[in-house]
């Protein structure tokens, strides 16, 4: 392969002298940093692993986004399986049952006997899609592991009873309906 000076020279760009010239002050160069031990800063070079560097991280960070949304997809994926495979039926809709998703108040119907079922913690409500579905407690917190933000959480609330209180001896059951 022919040389850049000598197809320069060909061309008539440069004339020998000038080539000459360039040669010697390289040997110059490099002679110089030969007695010193110190090399000269290629800024070609230095700009081009930078630029390698770069484009290296950029794609460890595309690479980590991509896993990371694909990582994301699989848990939908594997609660949609979950709640598929374990959903229980609901009965006949006939008792209403209201339960805060998210900020809102939600009803689903269900028998009575599911209701008796999700007070006594049995049975928990999952939101999927815009749908509930109900699943046993033991695929909720598998899926509240994944995911707690679409399990409907069933707080039992503590009670604190003053000493003065003359309601004291009369407790208000879960499931009343109003």
């Amino acid at each position: 392969m022919v040389s850049l000076q000598e197809q320069l020279l060909k061309a008539g760009l440069v004339d020998k002298n000038k080539v000459k010239k360039v040669n010697q002050d390289k040997t110059k160069q490099k002679k110089i940093e030969r007695r010193t031990g110190t090399e000269s800063v290629n800024e070609a070079r230095e700009a081009a692993l930078e630029m390698q560097r770069k484009n290296a991280e950029r794609a460890r960070e595309l690479n980590a986004q991509r896993d990371a949304a694909a990582t994301q997809k699989a848990i939908v994926a594997q609660i949609a399986q979950m709640v598929q495979q374990n959903r229980q039926d609901k009965g006949k809709g006939d008792v209403p049952y209201n339960f805060t998703f998210g900020s809102k108040i939600e009803r689903i119907y269900v028998s009575s006997r599911v209701q008796e079922h999700l007070v006594a913690g049995r049975l928990v409500i999952v939101g999927l899609n815009g749908h509930f579905e109900l699943v046993p407690r033991v695929i909720a917190e598998k899926i509240a592991e994944r995911d707690a933000s679409i399990v409907v959480q069933v707080k039992k609330k503590v009670e604190e009873v003053e000493e003065d209180d003359p309601y004291a001896a009369y407790k208000i059951p879960d499931d009343l309906m109003w």
